[in-house]
């Protein structure tokens, strides 16, 4: 029963996606990342050769066990028979069969070069390893798919050629022939030609394998859809081998939103970002926070005149409703800000700024000179919200949240060359009318600083010992000037239930640290006295 109305979305995250350099797959990852796909809607997850990777052979294995899959239809990859054996005789095409995948893609060559170079055999020869291949496995049951390999780079070199192996697979019972742009040269007038020669002249079913080397693999996949192709192929997030392939995520949601074609169960496209995102989580490669669509910074504003007319209506700078695939709209507070970007950011973090009384303009305005003063000292508030928001409660309340009153803290880092680094902090404060003087110990300044500072604090407010540095990151703002340079610090803190991110400048490192570690714990004790 085809779910997706003739249309086929399929992803190859598990195989061609698991090529990407650094990238390493556990099958209990590929698994989970299986699951993600299929609540994308996707109607094929290709999970790998089984045979040829043993890891991809216990993935189908376990998978016929632990995956529930509502939408999706695994498949299984794998090359044609090896030349001069028959098809059920070579023992990776019964890999195949014994995969227990409904569906089994098989990667042919179609260029003439890599037959007798590559596989080293006759351009006959070659046919009838299509032919035997696709017929066995359909009499077994499978469907299958052709992925002709360096077909486009095929196409130009022997147009006839590469169009008779399309045919063969056709004519033995392969349902689709995807047409590979395996080394990424492509651009997408040269695909929506080749494609449009192909439907028309083979009739064969045409699906699109693109990858992103000239930075079109979306746009060629686009083209070839347009061109007659009724098969995507691609992967979450656009992971593959040198500079990926197709995002199928972009290119889904193109298809949906810019062209109106349903390929998708209906709202699921909504999920996108979510699971953009889980799924980076399982690779542990962090999200780019500029893809289109599911990116952090996909409907994120920073200059004042975007705001200003966002204030009006959000879609004067905005293509479409971020929702629409599960994503936000965010508000930049930098020295670009206007008083609209002010507004609404204040807005976002539950303040309203807009007043129409003199007070009330003159607070936008007061708040943001100070913004515009303070970022050309070397802060940043685009991903420090945190800060901002203490900046925002000092300005309408008249005073910083203060929950502890600091008189001074040092650090000290001592050294021999019998033992590592070994740095000690010491903290004297004031909270909850006591007087505190703790010294904590780390392996550096800062998480010196930081111990001795939660020590201190967690006796007038033991819910600080909930609170953990998750993130710390560091730049150093006028390089010219050496190890006398300005520093800016990020600090990520949770809560285990949330988190926030605080910034710091000085004139060192620890300085800087400093700032954005007391900011982090302000912020954090505010959040737990106001909930």
């Amino acid at each position: 029963m085809d779910l997706h109305g003739g249309f086929h979305v399929y992803d190859t995250t598990l195989r061609d996606g698991a090529q990407q350099e650094g990238l390493n797959l556990s099958v209990a990852d590929k698994l989970s990342i299986a699951r993600q796909l299929d609540g994308l809607g996707v109607g094929y997850i290709e999970g790998g050769w089984p045979g040829a990777n043993p890891k991809d052979t216990e993935f189908f294995r376990r998978a016929a066990a632990e995956l529930d899959l509502r939408h999706a239809r695994l498949a299984a990859f794998g090359a044609t028979r090896r030349a001069g054996v028959k098809a059920a005789d070579d023992p990776l095409i019964a890999a195949l069969r014994d995969s227990g995948a409904s569906v089994v893609t098989l990667v042919a060559k179609s260029h003439d070069r890599h037959v007798e170079l590559a596989l080293r055999t006759t351009l006959e020869e070659n046919l009838a390893m299509v032919r035997d291949t696709v017929a066995h496995l359909r009499a077994e049951g499978q469907t299958v798919f052709l992925d002709a390999e360096h077909f486009f780079d095929g196409y130009r070199a022997n147009r006839d050629y590469a169009l008779e192996v399309l045919r063969t697979a056709y004519e033995a019972g392969a349902e689709v022939a995807a047409l590979c742009d395996t080394n990424g040269g492509m651009l997408p007038a040269w695909v929506a030609d080749v494609v449009h020669d192909v439907v028309e002249t083979t009739g064969v079913r045409v699906g699109i394998h693109c990858h992103n080397d000239t930075g079109c693999a979306v746009a060629n996949t686009l083209a070839a859809v347009d061109a007659g192709a009724t098969h995507v192929q691609g992967t979450i997030n656009g992971y593959g081998e040198r500079t990926g392939n197709a995002d199928l995520i972009a290119v889904v949601a193109n298809l949906e939103l810019k062209l109106e074609r349903q390929v998708l169960p209906q709202g699921l496209l909504a999920e996108s970002t979510r699971i953009a995102h889980a799924v980076a989580e399982v690779t542990n490669f962090p999200p780019a926070s500029r893809q289109p669509y599911v990116g952090t910074s996909a409907f994120t504003h920073k200059a004042g005149l975007h705001a200003s007319a966002i204030k009006v209506d959000p879609n004067l700078y905005q293509h479409l409703d971020p929702a629409r695939v599960g994503n936000d709209m965010r508000l930049l507070v930098s020295d670009m800000a206007g008083r609209a970007s002010i507004e609404l950011k204040g807005r976002e973090l539950g303040f309203d700024l807009a007043g129409d009384t003199p007070a009330g303009k003159d607070l936008i305005t007061r708040i943001t000179d100070r913004v515009k003063v303070l970022e050309s000292r070397g802060y940043t508030f685009e991903a420090a919200d945190a800060s901002f928001e203490l900046l925002l409660v000092e300005e309408v309340e008249g005073a910083r949240p203060s929950y502890f009153d600091v008189e001074s803290w040092r650090v000290i880092t001592e050294t021999s060359p019998a033992d590592a680094a070994m740095s000690e902090a010491t903290v004297k404060l004031r909270a909850g009318g006591v007087r505190y003087v703790v010294t904590g110990e780390g392996n550096g300044p800062v998480n010196a600083l930081d111990h001795a500072l939660r020590q201190a604090i967690e006796q007038a407010y033991p819910e600080v010992a909930k609170f953990w540095l998750t993130d710390y990151k560091v730049r150093i703002l006028d390089q010219g000037h050496g190890t006398d340079a300005i520093t800016r610090v990020l600090i990520e803190t949770s809560d285990g239930e949330s988190s926030w991110v605080t910034v710091g400048v000085g004139a060192n490192v620890i300085e800087a640290s400093w700032g954005a570690l007391v900011d982090g714990f302000t912020f954090g004790l505010r959040r737990h006295h106001t909930d």
